[in-house]
């Protein structure tokens, strides 16, 4: 068999149809495409001219203006801007895929920088025909004694082009939409496309219907008519104006007099000068200029010191709409190793986490790319809202998504390191506020540091953690807490770990126990005992609390957290050991009086003797039983039962213990079963029905 050796050959015939149905995900981004064109022919035309290659008139504006026409169903993109000729038309456009960005930048790239030009793929163009039947292209090049080329395609391979009649430097390109593409050509909706992808071109940009085009035409003339007389004739210009003044202030005069002398013709001069008065709003209206739909300058591209709170709010506002306050935002600003710049918002949430999203849009070179891309925004910060550009990042063709590499990771880390810094900012140097943010924030930080280690090393010195007496506590100040004192071994508890062979390790000594609430309206009553005795807890009521106290606990070797209903700690204990005996005599009662033959009872000396009974749960038995209900296991044959704590020093377990065969006592044990249960997990349906139930059986008892 004979070798061969040569090029792989691509049919344009069978690209072509690929280019216009595939080529980009949604059919509206040929707005943003044919745009960024304009705008690039623009920055090319100014580049030139600050090379010294060509002058600028001194009045000169680029723009680039769009005409849609819904009864011809036709688009029209037209600029000012540097313009082709007709080799260059037969280079960039014939020539699928040839960038003219990228050319312009090698043939220029020891005068300019290519830091503002957008195109880099020469396939912007092609997405015209994704709803175009034909697309034609009126352009006239910037070169001296240039000849305008028209160009014109009607969707296939084949061309025609030849010379044109454009008389402006720049370029009209002209879609001609087909039916399924008709909606493009609304006002409405070509408004709506822009603004989501061209706000903040570097250039200015206007809509216009062919009516609204025509008013703006003869608006151009006739201030070109009076800038062209005034400069002309100056005194004469200013005289007739000095006259038309003089005028309207005669005829207000004599119309003074006439109200004054003929009362009779009073309404009918005022309606005379409110139809003055309005022909003079309509004649101030036809001269003012339209409004461009783009923000040329705008706010992440000052430096942060030139940027005042309100105009950062107001920034907020206009982009994403809201109309809650941000709580406080983040200014990236970084010109090495690559360049970014964008500003991220915290907004306020209060309670509203589930239905909590963020928006952070990302931009290259002004121009809109998507929404909360995964690969650029840490998972944890898509809470955000905000505008992210950055020129250098790395898009695939259609510039809809990004190739995921080793850059983007960079970028992604120097995001969640400038939202560190601001936080540990934030926490020093405005303590306050700082607090006043943490209940809208914590979930998100919390999980920041579950997903980035290198996010909780940096943050680790700036977490807060609310007390009930609603005191903020740091890690550090965790750490400085009191020992909890241990209580004494029962002989039965000794005599198990003697068996074991286990040995007490002599780092429990150093072990600080933190006691946190998840719900501090059902556990008030071991929040008040903790207060009564001079003790403290945080508040954890978020889901993430649960793996996060957890990883807290990894990363800090002598911290434990132990809700605050797990044990008895010793600065609630009276310090008495109760008899052997009560506490064998209670447990039979209690047992008896439930129907639980393996409840388990601690009897104990509490120093509050208003509280009657408690239910405690071993710490990680419950974490493990709400790790498993996230995943949608509930076992409840595996539960750990809790443990009933009675204080002997309370008369109504004195009276239960000393009337175990009473006509009620079996009615008193379920209840204070039912309230210690109450003030550690809610009540089931048919549990509260029956708690209800028994205590007005209670009160009636009370009544006789």
């Amino acid at each position: 068999m004979d070798s061969k050796e040569g090029s792989l050959s691509i049919n344009s015939e069978n690209l072509f149809p690929i280019i216009k149905k595939w080529l980009y995900s949604d059919h509206d981004i040929f707005y943003r495409e044919l745009i960024s064109n304009g705008a690039d022919a623009v920055t090319k035309l100014k580049k030139l001219a600050g090379m010294g290659e060509l002058e600028l008139p001194d009045d000169y504006q680029g723009r680039v203006i769009i005409i849609v026409d819904e009864k011809e169903k036709t688009i029209k993109v037209i600029d000012n801007g540097i313009g082709m000729t007709f080799d260059e038309v037969d280079k960039y456009i014939n020539q699928i895929a040839f960038s003219g960005a990228t050319e312009f930048v090698r043939k220029y790239k020891d005068k300019a920088s290519d830091d503002q030009i957008i195109g880099h793929f020469g396939l912007g163009f092609y997405s015209a025909f994704m709803v175009a039947d034909r697309v034609t292209i009126d352009t006239l090049s910037w070169m001296p004694d240039a000849t305008p080329v028209h160009w014109d395609c009607s969707g296939g391979t084949d061309y025609q082009m030849g010379e044109g009649s454009r008389t402006e430097k720049g370029t009209e390109i002209t879609l001609y939409c087909n039916n399924e593409s008709k909606e493009f050509t609304l006002e409405y909706r070509a408004r709506q496309i822009i603004e989501k992808y061209c706000s903040f071109m570097p250039v200015e940009i206007y809509l216009f219907t062919p009516d609204s085009w025509k008013k703006e035409q003869e608006r151009q003339a006739r201030v070109a008519v009076k800038e062209q007389t005034a400069a002309e004739t100056p005194n004469d210009a200013a005289k007739a104006e000095g006259e038309d003044k003089a005028e309207e202030k005669a005829e207000g005069g004599e119309n003074s007099g006439e109200e004054k002398n003929e009362e009779k013709a009073e309404g009918s001069e005022k309606a005379g000068e409110d139809k003055k008065e309005e022909k003079k709003n309509e004649k101030k209206e036809e001269d003012q200029p339209p409004v461009s739909l783009s923000d040329v300058h705008p706010l992440w591209e000052k430096k942060p010191s030139e940027c005042t709170a309100e105009e950062y709010k107001d920034f907020y506002h206009k982009v994403f709409l809201d109309y809650k306050e941000p709580l406080f935002w983040i200014h990236l600003n970084m010109d090495y190793p690559f360049n970014l710049k964008g500003i991220l918002y915290f907004p306020k949430l209060g309670n509203e986490y589930e239905s909590a999203e963020g928006v952070i849009k990302l931009y290259s070179n002004r121009v809109f790319i998507a929404d909360n891309v995964k690969e650029v925004i840490p998972e944890f910060l898509l809470i955000l809202k905000g505008v992210i550009d950055c020129p250098d990042l790395p898009l695939n063709v259609s510039r809809s998504a990004l190739q995921n590499d080793g850059f983007v990771r960079k970028i992604s880390d120097y995001i969640t390191k400038k939202v560190a810094d601001k936080l540990n900012d934030l926490c020093r140097g405005e303590r306050e506020s700082y607090e006043k943010y943490w209940e809208d924030i914590h979930p998100f930080i919390k999980y920041g540091c579950l997903k980035d280690e290198k996010f909780y090393d940096r943050v680790k010195d700036s977490l807060l953690f609310r007390s009930v007496d609603s005191k903020y506590l740091t890690l550090k100040d965790l750490n400085e807490l009191p020992v909890d004192p241990k209580p004494a071994k029962t002989e039965a508890e000794t005599e198990k770990k003697e068996g074991s062979g286990d040995t007490a390790k002599s780092e429990d000594k150093d072990t600080i126990t933190v006691a946190y609430v998840t719900d501090e309206v059902q556990q008030s009553q071991y929040v008040r005992m903790y207060k009564d005795a001079g003790m403290t807890a945080v508040v954890m009521p978020s889901q993430i609390d649960n793996p996060f106290i957890s990883f807290l606990e990894s990363k800090n070797e002598k911290l434990k957290f132990q809700r605050i209903d797990a044990d008895v700690t010793g600065k609630l204990r009276a310090g008495e050991e109760v008899s052997k005996e009560m506490a064998d005599s209670l447990t039979e009662i209690f047992r008896k009086a439930l129907g639980k033959d393996d409840l388990t009872v601690s009897v104990q000396n509490l120093k509050d003797e208003n509280v009657a009974s408690m239910l405690t749960q071993n710490e990680q038995s419950r974490r493990v039983e709400e790790m498993m209900k996230m995943y949608g296991i509930n076992d409840q044959n595996n539960r750990t039962p809790a443990t009933l704590v009675l204080n002997a020093r309370n008369p109504l377990v004195q009276y239960i213990q000393e009337h175990k065969d009473g006509e009620h006592t079996e009615m008193f044990c379920r209840q204070l079963y039912d309230l210690a249960a109450i003030s550690h997990a809610p009540l089931s349906s048919e549990e509260m029905s029956e708690f209800v139930h028994r205590s007005n059986e209670i009160m009636m008892l009370l009544a006789k």
